[in-house]
């Protein structure tokens, strides 16, 4: 694995690019972006994942999104999709400057958050020439409807004039107020995948120095007005690979973009895993690497 960073219009991305174990510098490899979910770092999910795909022979770089981790950009703790989208496209053109990668040969591999967005990010760059996910979600829709998808509208505008007060007392000089993107506290009320958010997240299961799971409470109105799927039915040509679990509250995002999306396209459920299970539980990373390496190996070669 290196250390690398490279520019994203002005803003120092910093990434791990992880490489086959056979790599040799005048190979010709495909590629494959690895997205992380909403609060998380490289070194989380998407880097287990990009080291699981380096060991089956693609070049896979794995990064902090902009304004979060080891990248720049101010303000800290943003969470705006239109930069997460654009962040992806700047890993893509790395990757396309590089000798050993074959830049007719990228893919995009998103985890919950970042899958929504590597599906956004596909619809429009023609060089992402397949599109792997794993627990999908489309964050504007889980914000919105919330994680069962049922929040009625009133709450949802309700959040929004809450949003709006404070932007207006960020203007007149209060502190940005910054919010936790899973629960700081769990008790027998919390729903299971975010419980077990709680758990990768907040104990020494995957927490990490640089992955404080918080974002800008204003960023919610960014996050409200998104659709990761706008499009989908007429410009994503791009093959879809979904991988969630059968007991993941997040289960319908990905059941409701299926029928959406005519490229060729599969939804894989593994069988008793959550949403968070899928991100570093042994027998559940298997099983999804099982459906992701066939995938990408089909559609960009090895």
């Amino acid at each position: 694995m290196q250390s690398i960073t490279f520019d994203n219009a002005g803003i120092t991305m910093a990434g791990n690019l992880h490489l086959p174990d056979d790599f040799a510098e005048d190979g010709s490899y495909p590629a494959i972006v690895s997205v992380h979910p909403g609060g998380g770092v490289k070194e989380q999910t998407a880097g287990l994942y990009a080291a699981e795909l380096a060991r089956e022979g693609f070049v896979v770089l794995a990064f902090d999104a902009s304004h979060q981790g080891e990248s720049g950009g101010e303000p800290r703790h943003l969470e705006d999709p239109a930069s997460r989208v654009a962040d992806i496209r700047s890993a893509v053109d790395h990757l396309s400057t590089l000798g050993y990668v074959d830049a007719d040969r990228i893919g995009v591999l998103g985890i919950c958050a970042g899958a929504g967005y590597a599906v956004d990010a596909t619809v429009t760059d023609r060089r992402i020439k397949a599109v792997g996910t794993v627990s999908p979600i489309d964050i504007g829709a889980a914000y919105r409807l919330g994680w069962d998808g049922t929040e009625p509208v009133a709450t949802q505008l309700a959040t929004l004039e809450a949003v709006a007060r404070q932007r207006t007392a960020e203007a007149k000089g209060a502190e940005a107020a910054i919010v936790p993107y899973v629960p700081e506290t769990v008790d027998e009320t919390t729903v299971p995948d975010m419980a077990e958010a709680h758990d990768y997240y907040r104990t020494p299961r995957a927490q990490h120095a640089r992955a404080d799971n918080r974002m800008l409470f204003t960023s919610i109105a960014s996050i409200y007005a998104y659709d990761a799927f706008h499009q989908v039915e007429t410009l994503l040509t791009q093959p879809l690979l979904m991988v969630a679990g059968s007991k993941a509250g997040s289960l319908w995002q990905a059941e409701r973009l299926l029928p959406r999306v005519s490229s060729p396209k599969e939804l894989a459920v593994v069988d008793g895993a959550g949403h968070v299970s899928l991100y570093d539980v042994p027998e559940y990373v298997d099983q999804v690497t099982a459906h992701l390496t066939p995938f990408f190996t089909r559609y960009l070669g090895r």
